[in-house]
Parts: C-alpha cells; structure tokens; sequence
C-alpha cells in the first residue's frame, strides 16, 4: 500500500524559510518522481514543484526562491522554501507518480497524494 506523508508546515515570518518533507512509501522499487502544489485559501490549487532522480522543476512563481532536492538521509524528497511571501500562504500537497513515464514533463498527472501540510505567512 502506497503512502505519502508530508511534514514540516507552520507558521513563518514574511523573508523566512520552512522545509516541507514528502515521505513515499510502499514502491518495491522507490519513488523516482515527487511533485509538490499548493492550493492557497479560495484559489485553485496550484503547481510547485518537481523532482525526479535529479531532474528539478519549479515554477515561475517560486524560481529563485524555493528548492527541491532528495534527502538521503531520511528518503524523503524535501521542499526548501526561502523568502517567503504572505502569499504564499497555503497548504502544501506532495505527491507520487507511478505510472511511466516518470519525468517532470509528465508530473502534473500523479498517482498518490498526502492529505497536505499547512504554510502560514504572516508576521
């Protein structure tokens, strides 16, 4: 049985920084592609981010802000967000994708979802 769990939401000042954590488990061969949306209050949810053996994307709205990468440490697929907006106020989904292929051109179309983490921005 396929699980994803994400972690690390809270409240933050505006210019600070959170970590998220997207935990994948139950894939006999382990998760190639992880993706990230968010879905702020009253909006639709919205892409954030994609990583996949190495293959990063991120959108336009948090280039240059936000990151994320593969923490070996823990298995996780991690997403740093620095300078962080009200704006960015949301919460934060994960999610795997199974089927092939499995690259961030495709991510948009995932598998398993996390039943999301909450992100505050306010001073």
């Amino acid at each position: 049985q396929v699980q994803v769990v994400e972690s690390g939401g809270g409240l933050v000042q505006p210019g600070g920084s959170l970590t998220l954590s997207c935990a994948v488990t139950g894939f006999t061969h382990g998760v190639t592609l992880v993706g990230w949306f968010r879905q702020a209050p009253g909006k639709e949810r919205e892409e954030i981010s994609c990583f996949s053996d190495g293959d990063i994307y991120l959108s336009t709205s948090v280039k240059g802000r936000f990151t994320t990468s593969k923490n070996n440490a823990k298995n996780t697929v991690d997403l740093q967000m620095n300078d962080l907006k009200p704006e960015d106020t949301g919460v934060y989904y994960c999610g795997a994708r199974q089927r092939p292929p499995r690259t961030c051109e495709y991510y948009r179309v995932l598998d398993y979802w996390g039943n999301g983490t909450l992100v505050t921005v306010s001073s």
